[in-house]
């Protein structure tokens, strides 16, 4: 019997002096991740109690910041514990969950920053119909929307990659990514097209749809008064960082998966960090800093908790 078809686990290989370095990459990764969700659900917790802030843009702020807390959940926690482990593996169920939810997820920032492109759309360019639009029952269709869509086409490609067999069990990487698909013993071409069709739905088309609002919301604000151009900067350049910054990152991804083997192993570490540190980080200081609502009830949280 072939010994490959008695292995049930994947091996990390991008660590780098991982036994030599285990405590200090333990503690850097374990105050960012204490960081991420210290920032994230303290913001989500203003947008939950503050009745000012119940309005679907924030709503969908509080969303993306839940998203961004799941997302670094789902690579966190086992990346500290792979820190500690004398080896770093995972079993072929648990890379397959992992990949799901990380382009999952990566799928719905995409499709609810597009649902805040769409709400700023409405708010700036439609004001007398923004009431009626984008009511409650509009806004929790956008959310379940963003999350469910992506979960499913996500899983289908999960599934038939995890139904394929594998000839080589060492992932040059820390985490289960589409990295995974080199692992198997035939890399067919359907794949790359149901893959490409899964990008474009995910994530090419919401970006798409992103640049066109603000390209009309900026046509509008520059034909009209000071009040709305003013608006339109204060509500709309938030999300154009967060979108930029994402999408980069994502970018950052596919360059990983393409031309990994180009890439030294120090390089590649690097580079993969930036995708699980940088972003999450990125999102609650922009909306804490740049959004003045959200911003002023921080500042007067800070102030009560120095009181007491």
């Amino acid at each position: 019997m072939d010994v490959e078809l008695n292995v049930t686990y994947i091996t990390f290989d991008g660590h780098v002096q991982v036994h030599k370095y285990r405590y200090l990459y333990f503690w850097i990764m374990f105050i960012i991740y204490i960081l991420i969700l210290c920032c994230n659900l303290t913001i989500v917790f203003l947008i939950v109690v503050q009745e000012s802030l119940h309005e679907p843009m924030y709503i969908f702020i509080a969303a993306l910041l839940l998203n961004s807390v799941l997302f670094s959940t789902v690579i966190y926690p086992k990346l500290l514990i792979d820190f500690l482990s004398e080896r770093q593996v995972i079993s072929f169920a648990a890379c397959f969950f992992q990949i799901f939810v990380f382009y999952s997820l990566g799928g719905s920032e995409f499709l609810l920053l597009a649902a805040m492109a769409y709400d700023r759309y409405v708010s700036i360019c439609k004001p007398l119909q923004y009431p009626t639009i984008m009511r409650k029952n509009t806004v929790t269709g956008l959310m379940v929307l963003a999350w469910i869509l992506p979960s499913v086409e996500i899983a289908a490609a999960t599934i038939m990659t995890a139904n394929k067999k594998m000839c080589v069990f060492t992932l040059k990487g820390i985490f289960c990514n589409s990295t995974v698909f080199k692992l198997q013993c035939v890399q067919s071409s359907d794949e790359m097209i149901k893959s490409m069709i899964i990008l474009v739905h995910v994530s090419i088309l919401p970006v798409l749809f992103i640049l066109f609002t603000y390209t009309r919301i900026l046509i509008i604000s520059y034909r009209s008064n000071r009040e709305v151009r003013k608006k339109a900067t204060q509500t709309c350049l938030p999300h154009l960082f967060v979108l930029i910054s994402f999408f980069c990152l994502c970018a950052c991804d596919i360059i990983i998966v393409g031309v990994e083997s180009n890439f030294s192993k120090t390089v590649r570490l690097v580079m993969t960090l930036q995708i699980v540190i940088y972003h999450p980080l990125f999102n609650p200081i922009i909306y804490g800093l740049k959004m003045k609502e959200i911003s002023k009830h921080l500042k007067r949280l800070f102030i009560r908790v120095k009181m007491t």
